[in-house]
């Protein structure tokens, strides 16, 4: 039996995993150099508590993505115990014409293998004030912004209609999209908070691929039609509004999805780092593990980082192997928060338990905090949370591994995130009842460093017959999780039908139509 060996147990890797199984008589070995499934999709545990790292809503416009989903889990039929205490009812046909699928079993009172219906609601905390995320050009955000701020943006938008600037960089792609004024205001400093770099160093690939379909023309027509009923399909998937969710957070689908690939023939073998790929006649015909154990292989597809992935390979051209490691990531820390009680209120027209805020996500622009977004997650799913009379928190910070804040202490972060709440008005420390610090590597790659020569790198990578890259680190690119996958079914087509070419693969996520933006 041929063999492919699948380097990353993340959303990519265990789809192809799946895939493989389902389509081809090759055997899947998952090698993951961590003892996590799932990737930055996995749920992590602290005492009874779940965090979903970086915060995953599952919703695509494709409906090959929604079909897989709801062939590993149903969607409930029945409430949720925050929908029987806040007595809220869904309109389940309208998510059967939404998806076109008409999966719903399930008591998630009585099971745990199911997907909730949740209703998305993210803001932005900027001047101390709430702003629809996306930015909705309504009547409150105007009111917020005041008639002067408001005519600037109106004006200064009108600018760019007659004066588009190259977009060479992403400063310029958001001031053609959004207009300088608004730019400065909602998108320079949290684009630097994220990044660490300024929007004018970055390549304009990052909004392309991030807010691609969206700008103010979009923003006005979607503040017009918010009380109109539209299907969700026909809307950028930035405004999408509702979503499914797993029961106990996305990690909960990707154990699974490799529950299945080993009952079915697979093998996963977890704390396995890739360390040595053996290259013969243009095909890697063999990887090594740190731990020493070495595989033999037909295939190989990779979700690990790119710069990781040619450090093993020996004989490299000299451009390719520097470009590689010229690439940057940015690093991720979250800041798990257990909280008796938080200070704002909830003012919304979106009811709630206890009245908290009625968020999954809060983007954090408040420019004297490094704080950038706050997940509350009893609203992402109040199983996620141990006890539902208390709020649990995330508080997420971008930085690098060889920056100040990675490197403190969990102790030194802990104090700077409890600052920080108060900072903000969110909540008092003395309000605080326990935290838990998680770090997270090379979450996010960037679209700068050695970016803007990456053609080189994947040009010769794409060329070893063998090797499929997927997934937002196995290909350089910010992809979600949706697109991670299509990446992976497309490698796995490849593979099926001996297709060399891999354009397939890449060309996932450059079309609107795959667009969501989180």
């Amino acid at each position: 039996m041929k063999t492919a060996l699948i380097i990353g147990a993340g959303p990519a890797g265990l789809t192809a995993g799946l895939e493989l199984i389902k389509n081809t008589d090759i055997k899947p070995i998952v090698l993951e150099s961590t003892n996590d499934i799932g990737g930055i999709s996995k749920t992590s545990v602290y005492k009874g508590n779940r965090i979903d790292i970086g915060g995953h809503r599952f919703f695509s416009k494709s409906k090959k993505i929604m079909g897989w989903w709801l062939d590993i889990m149903p969607v409930q039929k029945y409430p949720s115990s925050d929908d029987i205490l806040l007595n809220r009812q869904i309109d389940y046909s309208r998510f059967e014409s939404m998806f076109g699928i008409g999966t719903f079993s399930g008591n998630p009172e009585k099971c745990d293998d199911l997907f909730l219906i949740r209703n998305r609601i993210s803001r932005i905390l900027f001047l101390k004030k709430f702003f629809d995320y996306p930015i909705t050009l309504n009547y409150d955000t105007l009111r917020k912004l005041g008639f002067s701020k408001t005519m600037k943006i109106a004006l200064d938008y009108l600018k760019t209609i007659f004066h588009k600037l190259d977009e060479d960089n992403l400063e310029n792609y958001y001031i053609n999209h959004f207009g300088r004024e608004l730019y400065e205001t909602f998108f320079k400093n949290y684009t630097y908070k994220i990044w660490g770099v300024e929007c004018r160093d970055i390549s304009a690939d990052w909004g392309a691929q991030r807010v691609k379909g969206l700008n103010i023309s979009k923003a006005i027509s979607h503040a017009l039609y918010e009380s109109v009923k539209i299907k969700e399909k026909n809307v950028e998937t930035s405004l999408i509004e509702q979503f499914i969710y797993p029961k106990l957070g996305p990690g909960q689908l990707w154990q699974n999805v490799a529950d299945k690939i080993t009952e079915n023939g697979g093998e996963l073998l977890l704390n396995h780092e890739v360390s040595e790929i053996s290259l013969e006649n243009n095909k890697i015909s063999s990887l090594t593990c740190s731990n020493g154990e070495k595989f033999n292989t037909d295939y190989v597809i990779s979700s690990m980082p790119i710069k990781d992935l040619v450090k093993g390979m020996s004989d490299v051209p000299s451009d390719v192997y520097t470009i590689s490691q010229g690439l940057v990531y940015r690093d991720f820390i979250t800041v798990g928060v257990l909280l008796g009680k938080i200070k704002l209120k909830n003012e919304s027209d979106n009811p709630t338990v206890n009245d908290i805020l009625p968020d999954t996500w809060i983007y954090v622009q408040e420019s004297d905090v490094k704080l950038g977004r706050v997940q509350i997650f009893n609203n992402w799913s109040p199983y996620l949370v141990k006890d539902n009379d208390k709020i649990w928190l995330g508080l997420e910070y971008f930085c690098n591994e060889d920056d100040e804040f990675w490197n403190a202490s969990d102790s030194e972060i802990v104090k700077i995130a409890l600052d920080e709440l108060e900072k903000i008005n969110f909540a008092d420390k003395s309000d605080v009842i326990d935290t838990v610090v998680l770090r997270v590597p090379k979450a996010y790659p960037a679209y700068f460093g050695s970016y803007d020569k990456f053609s080189q790198v994947r040009n010769y990578l794409d060329n070893i017959e063998n090797l499929f890259l997927i997934g937002r680190n196995g290909m350089h690119r910010y992809n979600n999780m949706d697109h991670s996958m299509l990446t992976a079914m497309e490698a796995v087509e490849n593979i099926r039908l001996n297709k060399c070419d891999k354009s397939n693969i890449w060309n996932v996520n450059s079309q609107k139509e795959y667009h969501e933006t989180r």
